[in-house]
């Protein structure tokens, strides 16, 4: 089965709705989030969420890419697009090949509003949340985002959890989706490689605090409180299972979180600067609580 290349003459067909004319919350589709989908944006996003197992629907790339950068995506992706067709029906429209929809730089730009990463975008479905048991499990370094609603915040700080040696990251349902596509985009896709999961800030069992006291972790407040102690203190590093908590740009961290947290740490400054933008704080906050800090 070759991929199946369409050249866009219709801007209003229905399947370029996903990349022209549905918002985030829609994609999302929250009423049934088992047919939720997602946007990738730029091949390397696109083959981090290959190779993590998520699966394609159709590609939306500037013409000159498809022999050029996006070869190797499509071919991966029409490659997945087969095994998944292969389970299903074999009548014709099944056996078109993967759809790959196409035109030049500036109908492309017309087309979505704006300009594409590499020229590739990947409509992809999502896969069904985890439990925070499951992603903790063996973990011993995470991140809880309370209430962290910036997309681009959210993408930053999953590189650095990525990259510094978080095993996973927990949002509260007040944060933004971390396939979003500039979550994504802005993570390098590493939204795919870290596992994550929602939940409630409070529920008929308790806060989530409670939660993860439950499960032997001791959690940090990232807070600017009289109690503060620096992120480098030699308790805090030497825990062996630890959960930072970052909250919202302004408003911080709500003040239950605070109250029942074991740890209210901050990043000790100078030059009369109170604090950093949360992204910013989260690189330098993961790196002070390594594992390997305590040796």
């Amino acid at each position: 089965m070759s991929i199946n290349i369409i050249e866009i003459k219709d801007f209003d067909a229905d399947e370029l709705d996903v990349y022209a004319r549905l918002s985030e919350g829609q994609l999302l589709n929250r009423a049934e989030p088992g047919k939720g989908i997602f946007i990738a944006e730029s091949p390397k996003v696109i083959e981090r969420a290959l190779d993590a197992g998520y699966e394609p629907i159709s590609c939306l790339i500037e013409k000159k890419h498809i022999d050029g950068e996006g070869k190797n995506i499509l071919e991966k992706c029409n490659e997945i697009y087969e095994n998944i067709m292969e389970n299903k029906s074999n009548d014709e429209t099944d056996m078109q090949g993967f759809p790959v929809y196409t035109a030049e730089f500036d109908i492309l730009t017309k087309l979505t509003g704006f300009k594409l990463t590499r020229g590739m975008l990947c409509a992809m479905r999502r896969k069904p949340l985890q439990t925070l048991e499951k992603i903790c499990d063996g973990a011993k370094r995470i991140a809880i985002l309370e209430n962290v609603m910036n997309p681009t915040n959210v993408g930053a700080i999953f590189r650095s959890a990525a990259a510094l040696n978080i095993d996973a990251v927990v949002l509260t349902n007040g944060s933004s989706n971390p396939l979003y596509r500039r979550s994504a985009r802005v993570s390098m896709g590493t939204v795919f490689q870290i596992p994550w999961t929602f939940i409630d800030i409070s529920d008929s069992e308790g806060t989530y605090i409670d939660r993860l006291h439950k499960l032997g972790f001791k959690t940090a407040a990232m807070a600017l409180e009289d109690d503060s102690v620096s992120i480098d203190d030699a308790n805090v590093v030497s825990e062996e299972k630890l959960a930072i908590i970052l909250g919202t740009e302004g408003d911080g961290l709500l003040k239950n979180t605070i109250d029942e947290s074991d740890y209210t740490i901050k990043i000790p400054m100078s030059h009369g600067v109170d604090s950093l933008n949360v992204a910013a704080a989260s690189a330098v906050v993961f790196w002070a609580v390594r594992p390997c800090a305590a040796d």
